[in-house]
This record gives structure tokens, C-alpha cells and sequence, in this order.
């Protein structure tokens, strides 16, 4: 049941990349789907009732929150602005060269 919000925001996602024509609309999409999946990913380490993962002399704790997907998720966060970055400036070239974000009329004209 925790994992329905990723679910329907990648769908949504999914949904802004297949049907939107507008090349700023899909980076946006791009970058929904990717926090979905983010989020997917951190939910996957979530425990019911965890506890940080830190060891205190003395005392004995049975459920630790998984650290491990929280950590990678803080890389790929990394690596996801990178490419909406990249995503973008190719948009602003596409933009410079065509003066359309339209994909529809970039088909149409030769260049």
C-alpha cells in the first residue's frame, strides 16, 4: 500500500512523455518519473517502527531502517540533476536552431 504514491507518479510521468509534444513538458516528465523512482527506491528501505541505524552501547534494537537505498538514491539524485541539465540545454540548442519546442513542426521543417 506505501508503494501506491510512486506507482501514480510514474504513471503520470509516463502519461506527460506519451502524449505531450512540447519538448519542455517531456523533460519535465523525465524528471517525475525519475523522483518516482527515487522515491520508490528509499520506500524500499522503510521499516514499520525502524530505528536509525546507529548502535548505542547496551542497548539491542531487532528492526534497523536499511540505509543502503537511501544512500544510493542521494547518488542518483546527483546524477538525475546532471541530466535534466543536459536535458535542457540540448532544448535550448533545439530551440536556437528550429525556434519551436513543438516536436510536430521540427518534422516538418528540414535543417
Amino acid at each position: 500500500m506505501i508503494y501506491i504514491l510512486p506507482i501514480i507518479l510514474f504513471l503520470i510521468a509516463l502519461f506527460g512523455i506519451v502524449v505531450k509534444r512540447n519538448l519542455i513538458k517531456i523533460i519535465i516528465s523525465i524528471s517525475i518519473m525519475e523522483y518516482a523512482i527515487f522515491l520508490f527506491f528509499a520506500l524500499i528501505g522503510y521499516r514499520v517502527e525502524g530505528v536509525p541505524p546507529i548502535e548505542v552501547e547496551g542497548v539491542r534494537y531487532v528492526k534497523f531502517v536499511d540505509p543502503l537505498p537511501q544512500a544510493l538514491v542521494l547518488t542518483a539524485i546527483v546524477i538525475g540533476l546532471a541530466t535534466t541539465a543536459l536535458l535542457v540545454a540540448i532544448a535550448v540548442r533545439i530551440y536556437q536552431k528550429y525556434g519551436t519546442f513543438d516536436i510536430e513542426k521540427m518534422r516538418k521543417l528540414k535543417g
